[in-house]
Formats: C-alpha cells, sequence, structure tokens
C-alpha cells in the first residue's frame, strides 16, 4: 500500500499549500496525513463544527490531527440556520455540501491557498451522493477519486502509519439518522446523539445509529456486532434509558446497519 500512498504524496507536489477537510475519519485523516508529507506547514485541516457534527467525530478529528502533527483549525456554523437543509429533502447532503464548500474557500483564501481537498473516495461513488456534486462546484477536489484509491487501500495505509483511526467504523452526520421529509431539529440531534452513545456504552458496539421515527428509535448495529444485543437484561436498560430521553417504543433492527438504510426506506415507501 506504500505505493498508494506515494501516489498520494506526490499528487500534491505541484501545490504550495492545501486545506484538507478532515471530517474524523479515516479517508480524511489519509489525505491529511499525505498533504502534510508532501507540504509540510503548508497544509491546514480544516473541521467544520455544523451543529450536525457529533462529538464523537469531533473529538477524534482532534485527535488525529495531533497525531499527523497538521495545522488544525475548527470552524463554527449553524447548518440548522438553513431552512433548505432543515426540510430535509432528497437534496440535503447537497445543501450541507454547498455550505461546507463555501466555508473551506474561505479558510483557503485567508490561507492564501487555492487547493482545497477531502477524503471521497472510489468506493462513494456507489452511493447516492448528492454532497460530492456539492463539493466539486465549490473547487474541492478529491485525490483518492484521481487516484482511484478504495477504502480497503485507505484502512492499510492508515494501518501502516499508526493512525489511530485505521479501523474506526464510517460515520455521517446525525441529520442522516432523520427520514426524509422530516424537519431537522437541534432537540433531535441531540436525542439521537445521546442515544448512539447510550447503545455503545451498554452493548460495547462499535457501529451503531439510531434513526428517529417519531415515537419510535430504530436501533441499527453492526451486522457481526449483532450478537452482542441477545441479551435481555441489557435490553431492558436500553429500553428504559431511551424512553427517557421521549422514545416511545425501542426496537432493533435484526438486519443490521446499512449504509443508506434510510434513502431505501424511503425509495420503498414510495
Amino acid at each position: 500500500m506504500t505505493d498508494n500512498f506515494d501516489r498520494l504524496v506526490e499528487w500534491f507536489s505541484s501545490s504550495k499549500g492545501a486545506i484538507v477537510a478532515l471530517s474524523g475519519g479515516v479517508d480524511s485523516a489519509v489525505v491529511a496525513l499525505a498533504a502534510k508529507k508532501a507540504l509540510g506547514d503548508g497544509a491546514i485541516a480544516i473541521t467544520a463544527d455544523y451543529k450536525t457534527l457529533s462529538e464523537e467525530e469531533l473529538s477524534t478529528a482532534r485527535k488525529v490531527a495531533k497525531e499527523i502533527g497538521i495545522q488544525h483549525t475548527i470552524i463554527e456554523y449553524n447548518e440548522l440556520e438553513n431552512p433548505d437543509f432543515v426540510k430535509n429533502d432528497e437534496l440535503r447532503c447537497y445543501y450541507c455540501r454547498t455550505e461546507l464548500g463555501a466555508h473551506l474557500a474561505k479558510q483557503a483564501r485567508k490561507a492564501g491557498v487555492s487547493l482545497v481537498v477531502d477524503g471521497t473516495n472510489i468506493d462513494d461513488l456507489s452511493d447516492y451522493r448528492p454532497g460530492i456534486r456539492a463539493l466539486r462546484e465549490n473547487g474541492v477536489k478529491s485525490p483518492m477519486i484521481e487516484l482511484g484509491i478504495s477504502k480497503a487501500e485507505i484502512r492499510d495505509i492508515a494501518r501502516k502509519f499508526n493512525l489511530s483511526i485505521y479501523d474506526k467504523p464510517s460515520n455521517a452526520c446525525l441529520a442522516s439518522r432523520i427520514p426524509r421529509g422530516t424537519d431537522v431539529t437541534f432537540e433531535k440531534l441531540q436525542k439521537i446523539e445521546s442515544s448512539e452513545i447510550i447503545v455503545k456504552s451498554i452493548f460495547a458496539v462499535r457501529q451503531v445509529r439510531v434513526r428517529d421515527h417519531g415515537d419510535v428509535a430504530r436501533v441499527e448495529v453492526g451486522k457481526d456486532e449483532l450478537a452482542k444485543m441477545f441479551d435481555a437484561d441489557k435490553l431492558a436498560l436500553l429500553d428504559l434509558k431511551l424512553k427517557e430521553l421521549g422514545f416511545k417504543f425501542v426496537a432493533i433492527d435484526a438486519a443490521g446497519y446499512r449504509t443508506g438504510n434510510l434513502v431505501m426506506i424511503d425509495e420503498r415507501a414510495g
């Protein structure tokens, strides 16, 4: 996998500096690592705290930036002030990434650099991702896509360079847990984040989504972790804790976590 990393480092060689959108996931971490190696202090990682990012992801971004030794800036703005985002239609991610792209471009101008990159990889192209289009429209480039590097290859690079998040499960913004057409609110996001922390703490699982279906909390965990959920006492505790947060019913999804699950459900409903 060193060949892929060397190609990634080389990709940056013609630039004097770069802004890297660092989300807290392994993909953007590897891009940041390569940018730092190629550009030194000319590489700057930017993490956007836009109120739909979990505290866990924000903390991970801080941690991995320190591991890499890259200059790291956290910018803050509130996506919930954007009515197009809040209405939560099929273009929610487009509105989100349009706003993110604008903020990244602003940071690039401040730093005096023209290159802005993210961690999107070729595997991401298989899903419905309007956010990718929005970033392209705002001038954000994806070296992993240009070089044809996959998620598995990215994890191998992260493992080789001892990044702590090399095997970190994929994540998405908290708004992705709310079905399309249902407004995104701060209260719902807080409830979802608290619920996922509870699931992880009770069952010691790593891949978790708590989908907010109004009165119902639908809990998804990684398929390889489903067996951990078969504990009556722990399920009773989960039921109690999530009802304390405001849910009336708690359901465990027997199929386990699937990426884009709410999108698939919406399509079937239509």
